[in-house]
Parts: structure tokens; sequence; C-alpha cells
């Protein structure tokens, strides 16, 4: 996970970028919205050796311009950078 934040302060505006690697390229998703909340919850899966013997994943609430709230799974190909300085996006692609 590559982030240029020192950590996820609460009411920040972020954008998270990431990136699925398929047969063939990579998917990638872009989001933005202000920090709500920031920590590692326990999945339902099991891991040896590990907090409760639970698998933990850094996880991200944003919540986006429009109200919608997300959650993030945050792993090796995340990208968090601080909205307001990172570079503007393309305007999304639409087809007629």
């Amino acid at each position: 996970m590559t982030t240029s934040l020192s950590r996820y302060d609460v009411g920040r505006r972020v954008r998270v970028t990431q990136q699925t690697p398929r047969q063939q390229g990579v998917f990638t998703t872009t989001v933005e919205g202000v920090i709500l909340k920031f920590g590692q919850q326990k999945t339902g899966s099991w891991y040896a050796h590990g907090k409760d013997d639970k698998l933990w994943i850094d996880r991200l609430q944003l919540r986006k311009a429009d109200g919608e709230l997300v959650t993030l799974n945050l792993d090796r190909n995340s990208v968090v950078e601080d909205a307001d300085t990172a570079p503007t996006l393309p305007a999304p692609h639409t087809s007629h």
C-alpha cells in the first residue's frame, strides 16, 4: 500500500486508487471522499497466530461528495493521496 499521507486524519479529503490484477491487464478504480474512519478490522477468515486467530485488514471509510458512504479494504495495490494536492482526474468517459 502506497500513501503520500503520514496518517489518515478524519476530515481529510483523499483520493484512493486501487488496482486489481487480471489475466490481461489491470482493473483500476478511484474513489474520492472525506475520511470518516480508519482502522484494522478482523475478517471472518481464520488465520493462525493472528490476533483472535483472525485475519485483520486495514479499512478506510469515506463519505463521497454525493453523500455515499464507501468502505475500502486497503492492500498493497492501494494508493492513498491527499485529494487537494493530487493531480486532477480526467472526466469519466461515457458512451452514447
